[in-house]
């Protein structure tokens, strides 16, 4: 029988072997097993997961309730296509999202499978709703690896690469990224310009913005910028969809980002967090505009599988019972302090932002060029998984190092992982 040492190294060869190297891998880890905030590998590691499978586990690995409503559904079915005979944990999870998205408005909700096919139905139905062809996105932006996904996407490097031609009538204006120079009041313009420039407004089915930039470097939207692009959408007909796949579920201290700068959008999609580790995703919107699309024109075979259907329901309750909201606004009062505290310390921290537990620092060589830094955020994920932290960076550039912590994490664990943290971090960058 192979050593666990052996092991990592034969499944490595296999991995190689036999799957596509377009398939990136962060960490050279094989998991064993995993709960709340910790990993163990196949070699015994074990690690504070500061990734949490790019933010689906917000309520952490192998939640008990989560565990145990998906073991009670495996018990009745596993399948049946909810077009075909449909069944309770769907109409439920409908009914409990409808509630607790904002505004007061009737709502609809359509369950799916990824965050990817969220967006394309997102996009499905504004069309529907609108009779207009355009979708304006934003600059980046990441909504998914689909074509329709790549072409809203706002960054071209590794996701778009020579996957072309992409989907028509796609915009992007400038995201308001205030460390980068995009005041506010400069994007506002640049938008307004686009609606002169590139299409007229009667064009535009939507807008689709994420209230804080996931792959794009943790860069929440001002308040005011979203307030006045709700306003311009409205005045326009336009309507305005929240990408909440990574904000959503609690990672901003809100159970969806948006809620932040009080903007009711039209649809928000979800994915991720939403059902604790399995794969489920969905639209959420007024219901006259999920109306839109005939019967027929929605759904999927293994959309809204019951069993993430019943994981979701056990994420709410989660949710409901244990207080996960003020828990993470709690832990983004921490994380920001120490990380700020920190960029005092360390020149090459250009930045600390994000809202809640949606945090993350960028990296440059010099605070005045601002060039970035991605070489000394690889170098801090390396020596971080050497130390038994696992970390994901993101940005333009690979220069921000995201935080992604479930936030289920005892106090003792948080504590421990920053001054680990922290110091890897000093010892990074003095060695620069």
């Amino acid at each position: 029988m192979l050593s666990n040492q052996s092991r990592t190294a034969a499944l490595q060869q296999l991995r190689t072997q036999q799957i596509p190297r377009g398939v990136s891998n962060a960490h050279p880890v094989f998991a064993a097993h995993a709960q709340g905030a910790r990993l163990w590998d196949i070699d015994g590691n074990e690690y504070v997961d500061f990734v949490g499978g790019i933010g689906v586990l917000n309520v952490g690995h192998n939640h008990p309730r989560v565990v145990q409503a998906v073991q009670a559904q495996l018990e009745r079915f596993t399948h049946t296509c909810f077009q075909v005979v449909m069944y309770e944990p769907y109409v439920r999870l409908a009914e409990r999202l409808n509630q607790l998205a904002p505004g007061d408005d009737p709502k609809k909700t359509i369950l799916l499978t990824t965050g990817a096919e969220a967006v394309e139905n997102a996009i499905k139905i504004a069309r529907a709703a609108t009779q207009r062809p355009a979708i304006i996105s934003f600059t980046h932006s990441f909504h998914g690896r689909t074509l329709l996904g790549m072409s809203l996407t706002g960054k071209a490097t590794a996701y778009k690469q020579r996957f072309g031609p992409f989907a028509p009538e796609i915009y992007h204006a400038p995201y308001p990224y205030e460390y980068r120079g995009w005041s506010t009041e400069r994007a506002l313009a640049a938008f307004q310009e686009l609606l002169l420039t590139e299409v007229t407004a009667d064009q535009v089915a939507a807008v689709i913005i994420e209230p804080e930039l996931g792959e794009g470097g943790f860069v929440a939207a001002p308040v005011r910028f979203l307030q006045e692009l709700r306003r311009i959408t409205q005045e326009k007909d336009i309507l305005l969809i929240a990408d909440e796949i990574q904000s959503g579920f609690g990672r901003t201290g809100k159970l969806f980002g948006i809620e932040h700068s009080g903007v009711i959008p039209d649809m928000i999609t979800v994915a991720k967090s939403l059902a604790g580790g399995l794969p489920l995703a969905g639209v959420i919107g007024r219901a006259e505009v999920m109306d839109a699309p005939a019967v027929g024109g929605l759904g999927g075979t293994y959309a809204g599988n019951p069993l993430a259907c019943a994981a979701g329901l056990a994420v709410l309750d989660v949710f409901e019972h244990e207080q996960i909201l003020s828990r993470a606004e709690q832990l983004g009062v921490q994380f920001r302090a120490r990380f700020q505290g920190l960029q005092q310390e360390v020149p090459a921290i250009g930045d600390v932002r994000g809202l809640g537990m949606m945090i993350a620092l960028e990296f440059v060589h010099d605070r005045q060029t601002k060039e970035p830094a991605p070489d000394l955020v690889d170098k801090i994920v390396e020596e971080a998984r050497q130390q038994g932290i696992l970390l994901l960076k993101a940005g333009l550039y690979g220069n921000v190092l995201r935080i992604l912590v479930p936030l289920v994490i005892e106090d003792a664990l948080v504590c421990q992982a920053l001054d680990k943290l922290s110091a890897i971090i000093r010892s990074v960058a003095r060695q620069a």
